[in-house]
């Protein structure tokens, strides 16, 4: 039987909340399952996300094949990494350090890309607020009276002399 490690929509209209299953590749989306193996809500803002890793990487072991979206969830918990390793003949001791050094090189790159959004943020609401003052500045006032205008208007003599009778400019 050939069997596929997939996401099974279950929540409310505008509300989804997915289930990873195992189930026969000629199943429906929300066919009967094999096995539950997660869990996964896209709503949240951290993309929470549970996943049984063991049972996991037993079906992948017996040929399963996750689907795309399974296969992109799989492997940001590093699920797919792990069996890599088991894959290529690591022992346990070694699989355990690779995973530790994984895990602190994700913790960097989030706190990295935490803190450049916060630069981000803060220049962005400098932004704002320079924005906001010079349209503060360049408002018209709301009083009834109209703003006078400068005369200080520079009056340009045209030395030039136009031809009536054919509407061109003869120079003096």
């Amino acid at each position: 039987m050939a069997t596929k490690i997939r996401l099974m929509r279950i929540g409310r209209r505008n509300r989804p909340f997915y289930r990873m299953v195992l189930i026969d590749s000629r199943k429906k989306r929300d066919g009967a399952a094999i096995e539950q193996l997660g869990w996964y809500n896209p709503i949240s803002h951290e993309k929470d996300c549970e996943l049984k890793s063991e049972r996991i990487i037993h079906w992948l072991n017996n040929g399963a094949q996750p689907s795309k979206a399974a296969k992109k969830l799989i492997k940001n918990k590093g699920i797919s990494f792990e069996w890599h390793l088991m894959k290529s003949g690591a022992d346990e001791k070694e699989i355990q350090k690779q995973l530790k050094k994984r895990d602190l090189d994700v913790a960097a790159v989030k706190k990295k890309r935490k803190e450049s959004s916060k630069v981000d943020s803060k220049h962005k609401s400098d932004k704002n607020e320079d924005v906001q003052a010079s349209v503060e500045e360049n408002k018209p006032s709301t009083n009834s009276e109209p703003k006078e205008e400068s005369s200080s208007t520079i009056e340009v003599n045209d030395t030039s002399k136009t031809d009536t009778s054919t509407g061109s400019k003869e120079e003096e």
